[in-house]
């Protein structure tokens, strides 16, 4: 058994509770930022004080933005007759990353998952529709993840925005089944969204 000193040990602890991290990851992080330039380990420290201190969510579509409106929503050069639904921040980032749609986002926070007692009331599903009163919007594009929940939430929101008149679609199965967009390449996101359906 290895014995670090506890200010290593405890940063070890820290970094491989992280997502994606695990005891060697953590291991080989600490010791480089221990062994590193001083100014790695304090630009490291004050970017992750700065973004919880500063960073917060888009009154509009909840994406993460310093300013009570984010980037994307106020870009005038996007199309803001389109709103792709996704259901967290990494899908937006993932589909915006792609770099071909120009239109905006809503994020969802969540799927529709009674096994896990989340449903539509627990969902941005309320702000979503107090968005569609806009007489600008006229599609929304269903981006949730092919699983059981992304279906139930595509077809939970399809069936409530049809009868606005707004043109329904949903991404197409470029994805593979079980899949998660933020691991997806480009081209597959790509593909997918040219590919979309309408609902």
């Amino acid at each position: 058994m290895q014995h670090f000193a506890r200010p290593l040990q405890r940063l070890i602890d820290l970094l491989e509770a992280l997502p994606g991290i695990g005891p060697k990851s953590a291991q080989r992080l600490a010791l480089y930022l221990l062994r590193g330039a001083p100014a790695v380990a304090t630009d490291l420290a004050q970017a992750i004080a700065d973004v919880r201190a500063q960073v917060r969510q888009c009154e509009i579509c909840f994406n993460y933005s310093e300013a009570a409106h984010c980037p994307i929503c106020d870009d005038p050069a996007r199309d803001h007759g389109t709103i792709t639904v996704v259901a967290d921040v990494r899908d937006l980032m993932a589909l915006d990353n792609a770099g071909d749609y120009r239109g905006l986002y809503h994020i969802l926070e969540g799927l529709i998952s009674p096994m896990d007692g989340i449903g539509p009331d627990q969902l941005r599903t309320r702000e979503l529709l107090q968005r569609l009163r806009d007489d600008q919007v006229r599609e929304i594009v269903l981006a949730t993840n092919p699983t059981v929940e992304g279906d139930a939430t595509a077809l939970y929101l399809a069936r409530l925005i049809k009868p606005l008149g707004i043109k329904v679609t949903r991404i197409a199965l470029g994805l593979p089944v079980g899949g998660d967009l933020d691991y997806a390449d480009q081209m597959t996101i790509l593909r997918a969204m040219e590919g979309r359906t309408v609902m």
